[in-house]
């Protein structure tokens, strides 16, 4: 059943993104308000195809919450995308940002639902995975994870000149500011609650893993970033290639961490 309610959302987040087509195309401000409407729809389905998976587990007398493999990992990554983008509408009301998110989004369920090498039936957790840090972990690295990709659409805007399609050049500024401002506190506590689960799962808090150390690189280089913003202030082109820089970091501490190294956390977001 959470597949099917995941497949329709996938097919909405779709929708969505046509909205945004016809919007670009006829400019008129209804379909603004069906694009919110959709996305509010969109993450109400979404978190109740998550609600199903884990009450599935649960039937399979496994249960557990759904962030425990790779496709679950890619669905919640789509989930918490959606989910910062709602909570923070005010910041992100813009077509061009709504756009990008819903491509980011689309991409992630479409990985999770298409790719034969993605594994999508419920699994027992591995003893090391067996804990209530898990939850807390996971969900703060992957808010984390979101505003940042949230950080980096607007850096990637900010660079191109697309008149009648991007934000004003303040607006992107801030909502890139902002949105680290919210993922560089999450990351921290998904850095902590990680080395605690550690400290429980391997009797180590710190084994400098692939992913343990490509987090901290992310997290210094977010550090950085608001450091220069606060203290020398950092703007314009500058600020975005740093955005994006950190954004790198990220994909390589999710994706090219589990592809390329190996090592405790090969298993893991």
């Amino acid at each position: 059943m959470s597949h099917k309610v995941l497949g329709i959302v996938t097919l909405l987040y779709l929708f969505i993104f046509f909205l945004h087509v016809l919007y670009f195309a006829v400019k008129k401000q209804k379909i603004i308000s069906l694009i919110w409407a959709s996305l509010f729809a969109a993450i109400v389905l979404h978190t109740a195809g998550l609600a199903l998976r884990w009450l599935e587990s649960y039937k399979l007398g496994i249960g557990h919450a759904p962030l425990s493999n790779f496709y679950e990992s890619l669905i919640f990554y789509a989930w918490s995308i959606s989910f910062v983008l709602v909570v923070m509408k005010k910041r992100f009301d813009f077509p061009a940002i709504t756009l990008s998110a819903s491509l980011i989004i689309l991409a992630l369920m479409g990985y999770a639902s298409i790719s034969p090498s993605v594994e999508k039936t419920i699994q027992p957790l591995i003893p090391a995975l067996q804990s209530n840090w898990l939850h807390i972990h996971v969900f703060t690295c992957f808010i984390a994870y979101a505003a940042f990709a949230l950080s980096f659409i607007s850096s990637i805007l900010y660079l191109f000149k697309w008149k009648g399609f991007m934000p004003p050049k303040e607006a992107l500024e801030e909502i890139n500011y902002r949105s680290i401002v919210v993922g560089f506190p999450m990351l921290s506590a998904g850095i902590l609650t990680g080395a605690v689960w550690a400290h429980y799962a391997w009797g180590s808090y710190w084994s400098w893993d692939p992913k343990e150390t490509w987090s901290l690189i992310t997290w210094i280089v977010y550090a950085i970033f608001l450091h220069a913003r606060m203290m020398r202030g950092l703007k314009g082109k500058k600020m975005a290639f740093f955005s994006i820089l950190g954004f790198l970091c990220v994909i390589f501490t999710y994706f090219g961490v589990n592809f390329i190294l190996s090592g405790l956390h090969s298993y893991m977001v």
